[in-house]
C-alpha cells in the first residue's frame, strides 16, 4: 500500500545545486564526494570549508569567501563553522526550544503538542485526531502532515519516521548547520492548523544583531511557492530569494507588530535569526526558530541584496 499522507519537502533539498552547474567540475565532485562520506565519522576544519565551498559555488554561482565573508550567504557560511552557542542547539530542537519559547514569551505562543514519542513505536494513533502533524524534531521538512486519518498508512508513515532518526538523518550531516549537530532524536505530534481560507501564511522576521528588519511572507508552499519581503514600514521591498515574488496585494498581518516586537525578545542572543509566525483564528503561534535560512545558499535576485543583508549581519568575535 501507497503512502497516503502529505510530506513537507525541505526547501533546501528541493532546489538544492539550482544555481550553478558548470563551476563545480569533474574534478571538484570527485574530491567532494570522498570528504563528505567522512562526514559521520569527523571532519577536520580544512575539510568542512572544502563541503561548504563546494556546495556554495554550486548552488549561489560564486566563490564562498570564508576568511573575509561580506554577503548574507557567505557570513551564514561562517556562522556553521564558527559560531557554536550551546543555545542555538536549543533553539533548533523542535522539542526542546518549546520549553524555551513558553520561557521567554508564554505557552500561549505554542502550536499545541500533542504527543513527544522516542521512538515511531511508541505513538498510539488511535488517540491522535482525525488531523495531526508529525514531525522529527532535529530537520528541516521531515514532517508527515495528516489531513484525514483514515487514510493514512500507518505503518508506512512509521517506516518513515525511522528513517529520518537515523543518525545520517540529522540535518547537520547535509549542509553542516552545526546547531543541528547534538540534538537527540525525537518525535512530535501537534495539532493541525491552517487558516480559514485553507492557505497558511508563513511570517518570517529576519532579526539582524536583535533587531528584526525584514519580513518574508511565503505563500502556496505546497504548490506555486512564491514570496514577498517587507521592511519594518510594511513596504514591500523588490528582491527576492530563491522563490519569485509573489504579484498580489498581501493585508499586513494584524499582529505585525507584536510579531516584531516577540521576534526581538528572542533575537538578542544571536547574530542572526529568522523567527517564523503564523496568525490563526486571533491567535499567534511560533512555527521555527531558524538561524540557516535556506542554508546560506539562497540565490537573491537582484544579486546586490546579498551583499546588502550582509551588510546587516555583525559575526561576533570568536576563536577560530
Amino acid at each position: 500500500m501507497s503512502l497516503i499522507f502529505h510530506i513537507e519537502k525541505s526547501d533546501n533539498k528541493t532546489s538544492f545545486y539550482a544555481c550553478n552547474h558548470k563551476l563545480f567540475t569533474i574534478k571538484h565532485k570527485s574530491k567532494y564526494r570522498k570528504i563528505y562520506e567522512k562526514r559521520f565519522k569527523g571532519l577536520t576544519e580544512a575539510e568542512q570549508r572544502y563541503i561548504l565551498e563546494q556546495q556554495f559555488i554550486r548552488n549561489t554561482g560564486y566563490p564562498l569567501n570564508l576568511d573575509n565573508p561580506q554577503t548574507f550567504n557567505e557570513k551564514i557560511q561562517w556562522l556553521k563553522l564558527y559560531d557554536h552557542n550551546p543555545l542555538m542547539t536549543i533553539c533548533a530542537d523542535k522539542v526542546a526550544v518549546r520549553d524555551y519559547i513558553k520561557e521567554k514569551i508564554g505557552e500561549e505562543y505554542l502550536v499545541p503538542a500533542l504527543g513527544i514519542y522516542d521512538k515511531p513505536e511508541d505513538i498510539d494513533f488511535n488517540k491522535l485526531p482525525n488531523r495531526f502533524v508529525l514531525k522529527v524534531n532535529w530537520g528541516s521538512g521531515q514532517n508527515i502532515i495528516v489531513k484525514d486519518k483514515s487514510t493514512l498508512d500507518i505503518e508506512a508513515a512509521k517506516t518513515q519516521l525511522a528513517e529520518w532518526m537515523k543518525p545520517e538523518n540529522n540535518h547537520y550531516y547535509d549542509f553542516l548547520e552545526w546547531a543541528y549537530k547534538d540534538i537527540k532524536p525525537k518525535i512530535i505530534a501537534e495539532k493541525y492548523i491552517e487558516q480559514i481560507d485553507g492557505k497558511l501564511l508563513d511570517y518570517k522576521f529576519f532579526c539582524f544583531n536583535g533587531k528584526a528588519l525584514y519580513m518574508q511572507i511565503d505563500v502556496d508552499r505546497q504548490t506555486n511557492h512564491m514570496r514577498s519581503i517587507y521592511d519594518m514600514n510594511f513596504e514591500k521591498q523588490n528582491f527576492s530569494i530563491k522563490y519569485p515574488i509573489y504579484s498580489e496585494t498581501i493585508k499586513k498581518p494584524k499582529y505585525f507588530d507584536k510579531m516584531k516586537q516577540l521576534s526581538e525578545l528572542f533575537a538578542h542572543d544571536f547574530s542572526l535569526l529568522r523567527v517564523d509566525w503564523y496568525e490563526i483564528n486571533n491567535q499567534l503561534k511560533v512555527g521555527e526558530l531558524t538561524f540557516y535560512s535556506e542554508g546560506g545558499q539562497g540565490c537573491f535576485e537582484p544579486k546586490e541584496w546579498d551583499y546588502k543583508l550582509g551588510e546587516l549581519i555583525e559575526l561576533p568575535i570568536t576563536e577560530k
